[in-house]
């Protein structure tokens, strides 16, 4: 059975050969992410050829996303929010738009969104570039959070992204915070993406914990029209194990679920 809900995985390392991207297409991979914060134009450039032949091959629509790194501070793996940018589109973002647009990406996530006027300054960089592509406001940030109707109304969809909103709010506000937003993205038809250790302690494990698998249905039941992979397909060690697992959960929560109406990318 196939999910309604869609699946969001991130290529990287594990998952860059074209043999895998096809297996995780063909165990429901709807959409692809390329994390911008890491790799070479070169390593990106393969990844999208990989998608684009598999995507030919399947017969499939596989929508790549582009997620610029904004004004981020990087560190032994980890990495959060410059303090005190004044800028959210850096230098790096405009260099790694122009290189994601003339390869054909189908969506720019943007990160680290303060308010509405952050989605139209990007709009009006890809205008000068050429080509203009829906872009996905990545929710992480307390300011965002206090200016989420603005953003929702131009944007073409939103990310929640959990690991660094966790960093400006209190964790055990993270659930109901989720709940709003997607809650209001129903109301205005956007897509709404819920992102972040879904499946984290898959990376290691070929079993997921009893609560990763709870947090998969309360996003579905909530309304969630993705859900998304980081580190868990991009560099884990159980790729496709961990696609195939999201996809029987989702497809179970949604035998609960009435007059689900799913927003797709």
């Amino acid at each position: 059975m196939i999910s309604n809900a869609q699946i969001v995985a991130t290529i990287g390392p594990a998952t860059k050969e074209k043999e895998m991207i096809k297996q995780l297409a063909e165990h429901q991979m709807d959409v692809v992410r390329l994390n911008f914060s890491w790799g070479t134009y070169e390593e990106h450039a393969q990844y999208i050829k990989n998608i684009r032949e598999v995507s030919k091959e399947l017969n499939k629509r596989i929508p790549i996303i582009q997620d610029l790194s904004g004004p981020r501070v990087q560190g032994k793996g980890e990495h959060h929010f410059e303090n005190g940018a004044i800028e959210v589109i850096t230098s790096k973002d405009l260099a790694d738009l122009k290189f994601g647009l003339s390869e054909g990406v189908d969506y720019v996530a943007m990160s680290f969104v303060g308010g509405a006027e952050d989605i139209l300054e990007l709009r009006a960089k890809m205008e000068n570039f050429g080509k203009v592509v829906p872009i996905i406001a990545k929710i992480e940030r307390k300011i965002a959070l206090d200016n989420i109707d603005e953003i929702i109304k131009v944007t073409n969809a939103i990310m929640i992204a959990r690991g660094d909103l966790g960093n400006e709010i209190p964790l055990e506000q993270i659930p109901f915070v989720e709940k709003e937003i997607i809650e209001k993205c129903k109301l205005a038809g956007k897509p709404v993406i819920v992102a972040t250790q879904m499946m984290y302690s898959m990376i290691d494990s070929l079993i997921p914990t009893r609560a990763e698998m709870t947090d998969i249905v309360y996003a579905i039941m909530s309304g969630a029209d993705a859900v998304m992979l980081s580190e868990e397909s991009a560099s884990g060690k159980h790729p496709l194990e961990v696609v195939e697992m999201m996809e029987k959960e989702i497809v179970e929560s949604e035998k609960h679920l009435k007059d689900f109406k799913v927003n797709s990318l």
